[in-house]
């Protein structure tokens, strides 16, 4: 990946868990991990994808051959 993802804060998940009185709570985190890694799957592609449009778009804009006409065989 990127290396600028840091984390998740964890910390008020105790605070969340009371309120909505989680029983399992282990297995309740590991869903919630679960997702997180999916999200953010989805967003590096995501990037990932835009990233590489914009290379393309770059290299046709800059790169490519310009005629003042087309010509048809």
């Amino acid at each position: 990946m990127s290396g600028s993802y840091l984390g998740k804060r964890w910390d008020n998940l105790e605070y969340i868990f009371k309120l909505h009185s989680v029983t399992n709570r282990r297995e309740v985190f590991l869903f919630m991990k679960i997702l997180e890694g999916h999200v953010m799957k989805y967003r590096f592609e995501e990037a990932d994808r835009k990233r590489k449009a914009e290379e393309r778009k770059a290299k046709s804009a800059g790169g490519g051959k310009n005629y003042t006409h087309n010509v048809r065989g």
